[in-house]
């Protein structure tokens, strides 16, 4: 069985700027998550679903991720999850069985 993970993380944040790359205890915010995802040793592969090449650069520090560049109008508060996993979906040419939703803000 074939599992990947998807880890979404916007730069557009209104509440906390920046939210998922902020440090907490001296790292991204979104460094727990990747560090799980190939801690967990299932996944065959980690995408970071952004629409921010920063947040792009950081997700690459902490693994092997592969990056899914998404568009702002998939980006938005109102932007749903359905939308960035098909973004995903029609977007990577790997074969797998499952997607895991990984989120950055609960590590």
């Amino acid at each position: 069985m074939k599992i990947i993970a998807v880890i979404p993380a916007r730069s557009g944040s209104k509440s906390i700027k920046d939210k998922n790359i902020k440090k907490l205890s001296g790292k991204p915010l979104i460094a727990y998550s990747i560090e799980q995802c190939f801690n967990a040793n299932i996944f065959s592969n980690v995408y970071v679903s952004t629409d921010s090449k920063k947040y792009s650069n950081v997700s690459k520090k902490f693994g092997p991720v592969k990056i899914i560049l998404r568009p702002k109008k998939i980006s938005r508060d109102n932007s749903t999850d359905y939308e960035m996993i098909k973004h995903l979906m029609d977007n990577i040419t790997e074969e797998y069985d499952f997607i895991a939703h990984i989120r950055p803000t609960s590590p």
